[in-house]
Protein backbone atom coordinates (compact mmCIF):
# COMPACT_ATOMS: atom_id res chain seq x y z
CA UNK A 1 0.00 0.00 0.00
CA UNK A 2 1.19 3.77 -1.18
CA UNK A 3 1.70 6.13 1.49
CA UNK A 4 -0.56 9.25 1.60
CA UNK A 5 1.51 12.58 0.63
CA UNK A 6 2.21 14.77 3.57
CA UNK A 7 1.04 18.38 3.51
CA UNK A 8 2.47 20.97 5.76
CA UNK A 9 -0.41 23.58 6.05
CA UNK A 10 1.11 27.29 7.73
CA UNK A 11 -0.82 29.91 8.77
CA UNK A 12 -1.41 32.22 11.91
CA UNK A 13 -5.05 32.15 11.58
CA UNK A 14 -6.61 29.10 13.65
CA UNK A 15 -9.48 28.97 11.16
CA UNK A 16 -7.72 28.80 8.28
CA UNK A 17 -5.32 25.85 9.40
CA UNK A 18 -8.27 23.93 10.63
CA UNK A 19 -10.40 24.37 7.95
CA UNK A 20 -7.65 23.56 5.33
CA UNK A 21 -6.78 20.62 7.17
CA UNK A 22 -10.53 19.28 7.06
CA UNK A 23 -10.47 19.63 3.56
CA UNK A 24 -7.04 17.67 2.46
CA UNK A 25 -6.92 15.36 6.02
CA UNK A 26 -9.24 12.81 4.14
CA UNK A 27 -6.25 12.10 1.08
CA UNK A 28 -3.21 13.24 2.39
CA UNK A 29 -1.09 13.74 5.90
CA UNK A 30 -1.63 16.89 7.09
CA UNK A 31 0.62 18.32 9.78
CA UNK A 32 -0.31 22.05 10.61
CA UNK A 33 2.19 25.17 12.41
CA UNK A 34 1.12 28.43 13.45
CA UNK A 35 4.64 30.22 12.28
CA UNK A 36 8.15 30.01 11.02
CA UNK A 37 9.75 27.59 13.80
CA UNK A 38 6.98 25.72 13.87
CA UNK A 39 6.71 24.81 10.06
CA UNK A 40 10.57 24.57 9.87
CA UNK A 41 10.25 21.87 12.92
CA UNK A 42 8.15 19.86 10.63
CA UNK A 43 10.02 20.21 7.59
CA UNK A 44 13.47 18.90 8.90
CA UNK A 45 11.73 16.10 10.97
CA UNK A 46 9.33 14.85 8.82
CA UNK A 47 8.95 13.97 5.51
CA UNK A 48 6.76 16.83 3.94
CA UNK A 49 5.60 16.73 -0.07
CA UNK A 50 3.74 20.21 -0.28
CA UNK A 51 3.52 22.63 1.94
CA UNK A 52 0.71 25.82 1.76
CA UNK A 53 2.25 28.61 3.88
CA UNK A 54 0.59 32.00 4.56
CA UNK A 55 2.64 35.01 2.95
CA UNK A 56 2.73 37.15 6.30
CA UNK A 57 2.67 34.57 9.57
CA UNK A 58 2.43 37.12 12.44
CA UNK A 59 5.40 38.99 13.12
CA UNK A 60 7.56 36.07 10.53
CA UNK A 61 7.98 36.36 6.44
CA UNK A 62 6.57 33.61 4.13
CA UNK A 63 8.92 34.38 1.70
CA UNK A 64 11.78 33.83 4.23
CA UNK A 65 10.42 30.35 5.52
CA UNK A 66 9.70 29.57 1.13
CA UNK A 67 13.34 30.34 0.74
CA UNK A 68 14.55 28.12 3.51
CA UNK A 69 12.12 24.91 3.03
CA UNK A 70 13.88 25.36 -0.78
CA UNK A 71 17.27 24.93 0.49
CA UNK A 72 16.46 22.23 2.14
CA UNK A 73 17.88 18.33 0.88
CA UNK A 74 13.91 17.22 0.62
CA UNK A 75 12.61 20.43 -0.72
CA UNK A 76 8.58 20.32 -0.65
CA UNK A 77 6.53 21.83 -3.57
CA UNK A 78 5.79 25.17 -2.43
CA UNK A 79 2.24 27.20 -2.85
CA UNK A 80 2.10 30.35 -1.25
CA UNK A 81 -1.47 31.82 0.32
CA UNK A 82 -2.19 35.73 0.68
CA UNK A 83 -4.87 37.84 1.85
CA UNK A 84 -2.85 40.24 -0.02
CA UNK A 85 -2.20 39.50 -3.52
CA UNK A 86 -0.69 40.72 -6.07
CA UNK A 87 0.33 40.40 -10.25
CA UNK A 88 4.06 41.55 -8.10
CA UNK A 89 3.86 39.14 -5.34
CA UNK A 90 2.95 36.38 -7.14
CA UNK A 91 6.03 36.69 -9.79
CA UNK A 92 8.40 37.12 -6.78
CA UNK A 93 6.73 34.43 -5.30
CA UNK A 94 7.13 32.26 -8.32
CA UNK A 95 10.75 33.79 -9.00
CA UNK A 96 11.98 32.55 -5.60
CA UNK A 97 11.02 28.76 -6.46
CA UNK A 98 6.99 28.94 -5.47
CA UNK A 99 5.01 26.15 -7.56
CA UNK A 100 2.14 28.12 -7.87
CA UNK A 101 0.08 31.58 -5.54
CA UNK A 102 -3.29 31.70 -4.27
CA UNK A 103 -5.36 34.47 -2.97
CA UNK A 104 -7.83 34.72 0.15
CA UNK A 105 -10.43 33.93 0.56
CA UNK A 106 -9.51 30.34 -0.56
CA UNK A 107 -11.42 27.85 -2.72
CA UNK A 108 -10.89 24.81 -0.92
CA UNK A 109 -11.92 23.01 -4.31
CA UNK A 110 -9.57 24.73 -5.92
CA UNK A 111 -6.94 24.37 -3.60
CA UNK A 112 -7.27 20.53 -3.66
CA UNK A 113 -7.32 20.51 -7.07
CA UNK A 114 -3.91 22.62 -7.03
CA UNK A 115 -2.17 20.26 -4.87
CA UNK A 116 -2.88 17.16 -6.42
CA UNK A 117 -1.23 19.03 -9.64
CA UNK A 118 1.70 20.04 -7.66
CA UNK A 119 1.98 16.59 -6.68
CA UNK A 120 1.80 14.92 -10.03
CA UNK A 121 4.45 17.86 -10.88
CA UNK A 122 6.90 16.25 -8.23
CA UNK A 123 6.51 12.63 -9.17
CA UNK A 124 7.09 13.70 -12.79
CA UNK A 125 10.24 15.51 -11.62
CA UNK A 126 11.67 12.08 -9.49
CA UNK A 127 10.88 9.95 -12.38
CA UNK A 128 13.02 12.55 -14.93
CA UNK A 129 16.03 12.83 -12.21
CA UNK A 130 15.50 8.45 -11.82
CA UNK A 131 15.83 8.18 -15.58
CA UNK A 132 18.64 10.52 -15.89
CA UNK A 133 20.85 8.41 -13.32
CA UNK A 134 20.26 5.47 -15.07
CA UNK A 135 21.36 7.12 -18.33
CA UNK A 136 24.20 8.10 -16.71
CA UNK A 137 24.91 4.69 -14.67
CA UNK A 138 24.48 2.83 -18.21
CA UNK A 139 27.09 5.06 -19.94
CA UNK A 140 29.28 4.99 -16.57
CA UNK A 141 31.71 3.16 -14.54
CA UNK A 142 33.43 5.08 -11.70
CA UNK A 143 33.16 8.00 -12.92
CA UNK A 144 34.44 7.30 -16.98
CA UNK A 145 30.87 8.75 -18.75
CA UNK A 146 30.43 7.96 -22.42
CA UNK A 147 28.30 6.40 -24.82
CA UNK A 148 30.88 6.05 -28.06
CA UNK A 149 31.89 3.16 -29.64
CA UNK A 150 35.13 3.73 -29.25
CA UNK A 151 34.55 3.74 -25.44
CA UNK A 152 32.06 0.91 -24.56
CA UNK A 153 35.01 -2.01 -24.94
CA UNK A 154 37.05 -0.12 -22.87
CA UNK A 155 34.29 0.01 -20.17
CA UNK A 156 34.20 -3.92 -21.18
CA UNK A 157 37.85 -4.62 -20.81
CA UNK A 158 37.71 -3.03 -17.52
CA UNK A 159 34.95 -4.84 -15.74
CA UNK A 160 36.50 -8.56 -17.05
CA UNK A 161 39.91 -7.09 -15.78
CA UNK A 162 39.51 -5.67 -12.91
CA UNK A 163 38.28 -8.98 -10.54
CA UNK A 164 41.59 -10.59 -11.92
CA UNK A 165 45.58 -9.64 -10.50
CA UNK A 166 46.56 -8.90 -13.96
CA UNK A 167 48.88 -5.87 -15.06
CA UNK A 168 46.91 -3.19 -17.18
CA UNK A 169 48.84 -0.48 -19.39
CA UNK A 170 46.95 2.41 -19.64
CA UNK A 171 48.18 4.62 -22.93
CA UNK A 172 46.60 7.69 -24.32
CA UNK A 173 46.98 11.72 -24.67
CA UNK A 174 46.49 13.66 -21.02
CA UNK A 175 43.39 14.58 -20.17
CA UNK A 176 41.88 11.03 -21.58
CA UNK A 177 41.29 10.08 -18.13
CA UNK A 178 43.54 7.64 -17.46
CA UNK A 179 43.42 7.94 -14.02
CA UNK A 180 39.97 7.21 -13.89
CA UNK A 181 40.65 3.86 -15.41
CA UNK A 182 43.23 2.96 -13.04
CA UNK A 183 40.48 4.14 -10.27
CA UNK A 184 37.86 1.64 -12.12
CA UNK A 185 39.82 -0.91 -12.15
CA UNK A 186 40.98 -0.69 -8.38
CA UNK A 187 37.30 -0.16 -7.32
CA UNK A 188 35.93 -3.54 -9.07
CA UNK A 189 38.91 -5.66 -7.83
CA UNK A 190 36.95 -6.89 -5.36
CA UNK A 191 39.54 -5.68 -2.43
CA UNK A 192 37.37 -2.91 -1.41
CA UNK A 193 39.04 -2.02 1.52
CA UNK A 194 42.53 -2.09 0.08
CA UNK A 195 44.40 1.11 -1.18
CA UNK A 196 45.08 2.82 -4.27
CA UNK A 197 48.42 3.99 -3.69
CA UNK A 198 49.27 6.72 -6.74
CA UNK A 199 52.95 7.49 -7.58
CA UNK A 200 53.64 10.69 -10.42
CA UNK A 201 56.64 9.41 -11.89
CA UNK A 202 57.33 12.33 -14.10
CA UNK A 203 57.36 14.38 -10.78
CA UNK A 204 60.17 12.94 -9.42
CA UNK A 205 64.25 12.90 -9.97
CA UNK A 206 65.42 8.79 -10.52
CA UNK A 207 66.81 8.87 -6.57
CA UNK A 208 63.92 10.60 -5.18
CA UNK A 209 61.63 8.06 -7.45
CA UNK A 210 63.26 4.85 -6.45
CA UNK A 211 62.81 5.70 -3.22
CA UNK A 212 59.27 6.08 -3.63
CA UNK A 213 59.02 3.67 -5.15
CA UNK A 214 60.59 1.40 -2.77
CA UNK A 215 61.41 3.03 0.37
CA UNK A 216 65.18 3.27 2.09
CA UNK A 217 66.99 1.93 5.09
CA UNK A 218 68.54 4.67 7.52
CA UNK A 219 71.91 5.85 6.08
CA UNK A 220 71.56 4.87 2.37
CA UNK A 221 72.14 8.18 1.18
CA UNK A 222 72.67 11.60 2.04
CA UNK A 223 70.02 12.94 3.55
CA UNK A 224 67.70 9.21 4.87
CA UNK A 225 67.94 10.20 8.40
CA UNK A 226 65.72 7.15 9.17
CA UNK A 227 64.00 4.20 7.34
CA UNK A 228 61.23 5.12 4.73
CA UNK A 229 58.22 2.81 4.20
CA UNK A 230 57.86 2.80 -0.35
CA UNK A 231 54.94 2.75 -2.04
CA UNK A 232 55.00 -1.11 -3.08
CA UNK A 233 54.87 -1.87 0.49
CA UNK A 234 51.67 0.59 0.98
CA UNK A 235 50.37 -0.85 -1.56
CA UNK A 236 50.40 -4.03 -0.05
CA UNK A 237 47.33 -5.84 -0.90
CA UNK A 238 45.87 -3.08 -2.83
CA UNK A 239 46.76 -1.37 -6.53
CA UNK A 240 50.24 0.31 -7.16
CA UNK A 241 49.10 3.30 -10.25
CA UNK A 242 52.24 4.32 -11.45
CA UNK A 243 51.22 7.22 -13.59
CA UNK A 244 53.58 8.57 -17.10
CA UNK A 245 55.85 5.23 -16.17
CA UNK A 246 57.71 6.34 -19.63
CA UNK A 247 59.53 8.97 -17.74
CA UNK A 248 61.24 6.28 -15.37
CA UNK A 249 65.02 5.90 -15.76
CA UNK A 250 66.86 2.67 -16.80
CA UNK A 251 68.14 1.25 -12.78
CA UNK A 252 65.12 2.29 -11.81
CA UNK A 253 63.44 0.19 -14.90
CA UNK A 254 65.57 -3.22 -13.76
CA UNK A 255 64.32 -3.07 -9.96
CA UNK A 256 60.52 -2.71 -11.22
CA UNK A 257 60.95 -5.32 -13.34
CA UNK A 258 61.90 -7.61 -10.80
CA UNK A 259 59.21 -6.63 -8.54
CA UNK A 260 56.63 -7.13 -11.07
CA UNK A 261 58.06 -10.77 -11.71
CA UNK A 262 59.03 -11.82 -8.34
CA UNK A 263 56.29 -9.69 -6.04
CA UNK A 264 59.42 -8.76 -4.10
CA UNK A 265 61.20 -5.99 -3.77
CA UNK A 266 64.48 -4.11 -1.59
CA UNK A 267 64.85 -1.17 -0.02
CA UNK A 268 67.40 1.21 -1.01
CA UNK A 269 70.27 -0.10 0.87
CA UNK A 270 69.22 -2.53 2.09
CA UNK A 271 69.60 -6.10 1.36
CA UNK A 272 66.28 -8.12 2.84
CA UNK A 273 63.71 -9.36 -0.05
CA UNK A 274 59.83 -8.32 0.96
CA UNK A 275 57.08 -9.95 -0.40
CA UNK A 276 54.32 -7.83 -1.42
CA UNK A 277 51.53 -8.47 -3.06
CA UNK A 278 50.60 -5.79 -5.21
CA UNK A 279 48.34 -4.80 -8.24
CA UNK A 280 50.02 -2.92 -10.31
CA UNK A 281 48.50 -0.42 -13.30
CA UNK A 282 50.35 1.90 -15.27
CA UNK A 283 49.82 4.89 -17.39
CA UNK A 284 51.52 6.91 -19.95
CA UNK A 285 50.96 9.32 -22.55
CA UNK A 286 53.90 7.90 -24.34
CA UNK A 287 54.24 5.55 -27.13
CA UNK A 288 56.25 2.96 -25.79
CA UNK A 289 56.71 0.76 -28.41
CA UNK A 290 58.73 3.40 -29.89
CA UNK A 291 60.59 3.92 -26.90
CA UNK A 292 61.73 0.23 -27.15
CA UNK A 293 63.14 0.29 -30.54
CA UNK A 294 64.95 3.26 -29.70
CA UNK A 295 66.46 1.37 -26.90
CA UNK A 296 64.97 4.10 -24.04
CA UNK A 297 62.87 1.59 -22.36
CA UNK A 298 63.44 -1.79 -21.78
CA UNK A 299 61.00 -4.47 -23.78
CA UNK A 300 60.97 -6.86 -21.14
CA UNK A 301 59.64 -4.61 -18.60
CA UNK A 302 57.32 -3.31 -21.94
CA UNK A 303 56.10 -6.38 -22.17
CA UNK A 304 55.16 -7.09 -18.21
CA UNK A 305 53.33 -3.85 -17.88
CA UNK A 306 51.05 -4.57 -20.98
CA UNK A 307 49.58 -7.86 -19.97
CA UNK A 308 46.47 -6.13 -20.29
CA UNK A 309 46.28 -2.59 -22.48
CA UNK A 310 44.10 0.01 -22.59
CA UNK A 311 43.98 2.58 -24.70
CA UNK A 312 41.93 6.11 -24.20
CA UNK A 313 40.67 7.70 -26.99
CA UNK A 314 41.01 11.62 -27.41
CA UNK A 315 37.96 13.29 -26.98
CA UNK A 316 37.80 14.62 -30.61
CA UNK A 317 37.22 10.82 -31.49
CA UNK A 318 34.47 10.60 -29.22
CA UNK A 319 32.56 14.14 -29.71
CA UNK A 320 28.95 11.63 -29.19
CA UNK A 321 30.14 11.82 -25.64
CA UNK A 322 30.53 15.68 -25.33
CA UNK A 323 26.90 16.54 -23.99
CA UNK A 324 27.00 13.56 -21.69
CA UNK A 325 29.82 14.99 -20.21
CA UNK A 326 28.98 18.58 -20.29
CA UNK A 327 25.93 17.70 -18.50
CA UNK A 328 28.00 15.97 -16.00
CA UNK A 329 30.40 18.73 -15.11
CA UNK A 330 27.63 21.69 -15.62
CA UNK A 331 25.57 19.52 -11.99
CA UNK A 332 29.22 18.51 -10.75
CA UNK A 333 30.78 21.82 -11.21
CA UNK A 334 27.09 24.00 -10.07
CA UNK A 335 27.89 22.26 -6.41
CA UNK A 336 31.06 22.77 -6.26
CA UNK A 337 31.31 26.78 -6.97
CA UNK A 338 28.17 27.31 -4.74
CA UNK A 339 26.16 27.78 -8.23
CA UNK A 340 23.41 26.44 -8.98
CA UNK A 341 22.97 24.35 -11.93
CA UNK A 342 22.09 25.89 -15.27
CA UNK A 343 22.24 23.78 -18.66
CA UNK A 344 23.64 25.01 -21.70
CA UNK A 345 22.25 27.23 -24.28
CA UNK A 346 21.10 26.23 -27.54
CA UNK A 347 24.37 27.89 -29.28
CA UNK A 348 27.14 26.49 -26.82
CA UNK A 349 26.68 23.28 -27.54
CA UNK A 350 27.44 23.47 -31.25
CA UNK A 351 30.48 25.42 -30.10
CA UNK A 352 31.61 22.60 -27.38
CA UNK A 353 31.21 19.91 -30.41
CA UNK A 354 33.17 21.75 -33.05
CA UNK A 355 36.11 22.79 -30.95
CA UNK A 356 38.93 19.75 -30.53
CA UNK A 357 39.73 19.54 -27.28
CA UNK A 358 43.75 19.10 -27.71
CA UNK A 359 43.54 18.34 -24.01
CA UNK A 360 40.79 16.23 -23.95
CA UNK A 361 38.05 15.65 -21.14
CA UNK A 362 40.38 17.92 -18.67
CA UNK A 363 39.72 20.24 -20.92
CA UNK A 364 36.37 20.39 -21.75
CA UNK A 365 35.84 20.27 -17.59
CA UNK A 366 37.59 23.57 -17.52
CA UNK A 367 35.86 24.97 -20.07
CA UNK A 368 32.59 24.15 -18.58
CA UNK A 369 33.81 25.64 -15.14
CA UNK A 370 34.46 28.79 -16.80
CA UNK A 371 31.16 28.68 -17.95
CA UNK A 372 29.96 27.79 -14.71
CA UNK A 373 31.18 30.73 -12.88
CA UNK A 374 31.10 33.69 -15.67
CA UNK A 375 27.11 32.68 -16.43
CA UNK A 376 24.92 35.36 -15.54
CA UNK A 377 21.60 34.19 -16.76
CA UNK A 378 19.43 31.04 -16.86
CA UNK A 379 21.92 29.54 -18.88
CA UNK A 380 25.04 28.60 -20.40
CA UNK A 381 25.88 30.56 -22.90
CA UNK A 382 28.35 30.09 -25.57
CA UNK A 383 29.88 33.98 -24.69
CA UNK A 384 30.05 32.13 -20.84
CA UNK A 385 32.74 29.77 -22.44
CA UNK A 386 36.20 30.68 -23.01
CA UNK A 387 36.99 33.18 -25.72
CA UNK A 388 39.39 30.75 -27.64
CA UNK A 389 37.05 28.16 -27.87
CA UNK A 390 35.39 30.19 -30.64
CA UNK A 391 38.82 31.98 -32.51
CA UNK A 392 40.37 30.09 -35.07
CA UNK A 393 44.05 29.59 -34.93
CA UNK A 394 43.70 28.60 -31.12
CA UNK A 395 45.06 25.27 -29.69
CA UNK A 396 41.66 23.00 -30.68
CA UNK A 397 42.06 24.84 -34.46
CA UNK A 398 45.65 23.22 -35.11
CA UNK A 399 44.01 19.78 -35.93
CA UNK A 400 41.21 20.04 -38.69
CA UNK A 401 37.84 18.71 -37.91
CA UNK A 402 37.46 16.12 -40.32
CA UNK A 403 34.10 14.35 -39.01
CA UNK A 404 32.11 17.12 -38.87
CA UNK A 405 31.32 17.74 -42.56
CA UNK A 406 29.30 15.29 -44.54
CA UNK A 407 30.83 13.49 -47.20
CA UNK A 408 30.99 14.84 -50.82
CA UNK A 409 31.39 18.18 -49.42
CA UNK A 410 33.84 20.48 -49.03
CA UNK A 411 35.70 19.97 -45.52
CA UNK A 412 35.45 23.27 -43.72
CA UNK A 413 39.21 22.72 -42.52
CA UNK A 414 39.78 23.60 -45.49
CA UNK A 415 38.16 26.96 -45.88
CA UNK A 416 39.55 30.06 -44.37
CA UNK A 417 40.05 29.70 -41.15
CA UNK A 418 38.76 33.78 -40.58
CA UNK A 419 35.51 32.18 -42.16
CA UNK A 420 34.51 29.74 -39.74
CA UNK A 421 32.08 31.73 -37.52
CA UNK A 422 29.90 30.31 -34.77
CA UNK A 423 26.97 29.86 -37.73
CA UNK A 424 28.86 28.14 -39.82
CA UNK A 425 30.33 25.39 -36.75
CA UNK A 426 26.56 24.91 -35.48
CA UNK A 427 25.79 24.07 -39.67
CA UNK A 428 28.16 21.32 -40.29
CA UNK A 429 27.34 19.95 -36.37
CA UNK A 430 23.65 20.17 -37.69
CA UNK A 431 24.14 18.11 -40.85
CA UNK A 432 26.88 15.92 -39.33
CA UNK A 433 23.66 14.73 -36.99
CA UNK A 434 21.48 14.56 -39.43
CA UNK A 435 23.79 12.40 -41.89
CA UNK A 436 24.60 9.85 -38.94
CA UNK A 437 21.06 9.92 -38.03
CA UNK A 438 20.03 8.65 -41.64
CA UNK A 439 17.99 11.93 -41.50
CA UNK A 440 15.91 10.80 -38.83
CA UNK A 441 15.45 14.69 -37.05
CA UNK A 442 14.12 13.35 -33.90
CA UNK A 443 17.42 11.37 -33.59
CA UNK A 444 19.36 14.47 -34.94
CA UNK A 445 17.48 16.49 -32.02
CA UNK A 446 18.96 14.23 -29.61
CA UNK A 447 22.54 13.85 -30.80
CA UNK A 448 23.05 18.07 -30.47
CA UNK A 449 20.70 17.46 -27.40
CA UNK A 450 18.37 19.64 -28.20
CA UNK A 451 14.46 19.81 -29.25
CA UNK A 452 12.89 18.14 -32.77
CA UNK A 453 10.86 21.73 -32.84
CA UNK A 454 13.97 23.99 -32.08
CA UNK A 455 15.92 21.77 -34.81
CA UNK A 456 13.09 22.32 -37.07
CA UNK A 457 13.59 26.07 -36.69
CA UNK A 458 17.36 26.10 -37.24
CA UNK A 459 17.08 23.77 -40.38
CA UNK A 460 14.67 27.01 -41.71
CA UNK A 461 16.55 29.78 -39.98
CA UNK A 462 19.68 28.06 -42.21
CA UNK A 463 17.94 27.86 -45.27
CA UNK A 464 18.87 24.09 -44.75
CA UNK A 465 15.29 22.05 -45.35
CA UNK A 466 15.38 22.35 -49.05
CA UNK A 467 19.44 22.07 -49.59
CA UNK A 468 19.13 19.03 -47.36
CA UNK A 469 16.35 17.21 -48.99
CA UNK A 470 17.42 17.73 -52.27
CA UNK A 471 21.03 15.80 -51.36
CA UNK A 472 19.21 13.00 -49.39
CA UNK A 473 16.88 12.29 -52.63
CA UNK A 474 20.00 12.16 -54.76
Amino acid sequence: MIDPATILIVDDEKHTRDGLRLSLEDDFDCYVASNAAEAMEHLKNDQVDVMLTDLRLGHDDGMKLLEAALHLPHAPVCIMMTAYGSVDTAVEAMRRGAYHFVTKPLNLDEVELLVKRALRSRSLEKENTALKQQVEQKYSIEGILGKADTLKPILETIQQVAPTRATVLIEGESGTGKELVARAVHNLSGRPKAKLVTVHCAALSPQILESELFGHEKGSFTGAQERRIGRFELADGGTLFLDEIGEIDASTQVKLLRALGEQTIERVGGSKPIKVDVRVVAATNKDLAKMVEEGKFREDLYWRLRVVTIHMPPLRTRKGDIPLLAEHFLKDLATANGKSYKPLGEDALPLLMTYDWPGNVRELRTAIEHGVVMSNSSRVMAKHLPAYLSQPGGLGWRVPVPSLQPSGETSPASAPKATLDIHEMEKQLILKALEESGNNRSEAADLLAMSRRTLQRKLKEMGMVRKHRKRVKS
